[in-house]
């Protein structure tokens, strides 16, 4: 099947955003709703970097446990050459999205940090790995049971995110004019503004919804 993510240039990251921002969101089902209630409950509706960041942290957890159930496939069907090739590919595939969320966390922590961002220890570093421990579990017993269903779960949140995004930059023009500077610039990509990382990551996460859709169609390891 093969990654999805690419770097777009200034003017496709503006045609990515008006995509999103025109497209609905998807019909969410009770878990990814349960999620987004709980929080804008303890984190508040409004869309912000310290929030975005809870996103992300939540947002490797699936990719973590599929990488998990399908190394056990493989320590139990590794006789069957063409299975493992094949789980193998979806391990490299879920690995990949899993860095490339582990970069939008890294990027947002750079970005809280120079804004001076003071953020409650139990609020944004506790209760998230709580969260995503939990989520981690049913992600995992989903997969365990029946692929399709921790697929859609996934193409759910991270259409949510997309969309969040998106919004986010929308709603704060004073991004286009402030420049983008990063540490991991030579590992993601280089931007000359923060409204530009932000559509960035928008869009990584609609290729990574589209992929959990595309995962969705298929059989188990297909």
């Amino acid at each position: 099947m093969g990654s999805k993510l690419k770097t777009l240039t200034a003017e496709q990251r503006r045609q990515a955003q008006q995509v999103t921002l025109g497209s609905p969101r998807m019909r969410y089902s009770i878990l990814p709703r349960l999620l987004f209630m709980t929080m804008d409950l303890v984190y508040g509706r409004k869309k912000t970097f310290s929030k975005f960041k809870v996103l992300e942290l939540i947002a490797r957890v699936p990719y973590q446990s599929w990488e998990n159930v399908a190394y056990i496939a493989i320590t139990h069907m590794y006789a069957d050459r063409e299975f493992a090739r094949r789980v193998f590919d979806r391990v490299k595939e879920a690995r990949e999205a899993q860095d490339n969320e582990m970069w939008h966390l890294l990027i947002l922590e750079e970005l809280t940090h120079a804004r001076g961002i003071k953020e409650n220890v139990l609020l944004y570093r506790i209760l998230p790995q709580v969260i995503a421990f939990t989520y981690y579990q049913i992600c995992w017993l989903l997969y365990v049971i029946k692929p399709s269903w921790s697929y859609l779960v996934n193409a759910q949140f991270e259409d949510h995110a997309e969309h969040e995004y998106m919004e986010f930059v929308a709603e704060n023009p004073q991004f286009e004019s402030e420049p983008f500077k990063s540490l991991f610039e030579e590992d993601y990509a280089s931007f000359e503004s923060v409204a530009d990382i932000f559509r960035q990551i928008g869009h990584d996460e609609r290729m990574h919804k589209e992929e959990s859709l595309e995962w969705l169609a298929a059989a188990r390891f297909q």
